[in-house]
């Protein structure tokens, strides 16, 4: 498969790169202190923000730390000056990202656990769409495709167009489309909405479920909102699904306030994960190698 085998290179020119220079390791001996008790995050009221003020909470080594919150992009932005300098940074990290891709990273050892464990991404659907258009819900409940793809697709995305990317990737994968397109007769042109949120993830999978769709008679809107709005949207009947939430953790909050007045159709991928992140040239392992501040 095309995009695999370029996702394969990638990493490989990642390891061989890494292997070949001799990066010096940064000592845990002032980590602290140089990046001032402060783990660099994203934007407030993100999942991945709320899951790290709880993990602050939860180690005790982790007190008088706090959370820096910035967005996503200042974050990014931080991490790649920090590597630049080969500078100790400690940051809220997530798989599948090309960050994993472009920089050689490594997510902490979380013992407690608190940063949550394996993430799936699910499938939400408003009630009632199963009635109303039995085809569209039948897809999106025999969706799913597998973290790897996802995460070479991605890193194709900083460099060109999710439309295109995803368009080859249909075209290189048709007996998985197959599968999830197998019984469902094909649509006249029925118009659906899907939300979704603005991670490089998310328009990946909601661009890829959006052209399955348009290719078997579908009309698909996609509007990208702020997780809350993803939720409620579904749970109102104001948008009619999303294959957007990172469960049980990530959107923890909003799946509990909702999840009533939704149809959950289960994972459409799993082996995502939330992490305290670090370049690798750092040398520390662990969380509970921190110290508390003073």
């Amino acid at each position: 498969m095309k995009l695999k085998a370029m996702g394969l290179l990638m990493v490989s020119s990642i390891l061989l790169f890494t292997g070949c220079s001799e990066q010096k390791q940064v000592s845990t001996d002032n980590i602290e202190e140089f990046v001032d008790y402060t783990i660099t995050g994203v934007e407030p009221g993100a999942g991945i923000t709320d899951v790290t003020k709880e993990t602050l909470a939860s180690y005790d080594n982790l007190s008088g730390w706090t959370l820096q919150e910035s967005s996503t992009a200042g974050m990014l932005s931080e991490v790649e000056q920090a590597i630049k300098k080969e500078e100790p940074i400690i940051f809220t990290g997530w798989t599948p990202h090309w960050m994993f891709e472009k920089y050689d990273l490594k997510m902490l050892e979380d013992p407690k656990k608190a940063m949550g464990e394996v993430e799936e991404i699910h499938t939400i659907a408003r009630r009632g769409l199963k009635e109303d258009h039995p085809g569209v819900y039948q897809i999106i409940d025999q969706f799913n495709w597998e973290l790897a793809d996802m995460q070479v697709m991605v890193s194709e995305g900083l460099n060109r167009p999710y439309d295109e990317i995803v368009s080859e990737w249909i075209e290189e994968n048709g007996d998985q489309v197959s599968e999830w397109t197998k019984g469902v007769s094909k649509g006249n042109g029925e118009s659906v909405e899907m939300v979704s949120v603005q991670w490089d993830t998310e328009l990946a999978s909601s661009e890829l479920v959006k052209q399955v769709l348009e290719n078997h008679g579908y009309s698909v809107k996609v509007t990208d909102v702020e997780p809350a709005i993803m939720f409620q949207s579904v749970a109102s009947g104001q948008a009619d699904f999303s294959v957007a939430p990172w469960l049980p953790s990530t959107h923890k909050a909003f799946y509990d306030k909702y999840s009533d007045d939704l149809d959950d159709l289960g994972a459409n991928l799993v082996g995502a994960q939330n992490g305290l992140t670090v370049p690798a040239y750092m040398d520390i392992d662990s969380i509970e190698e921190l110290q508390p501040k003073p």
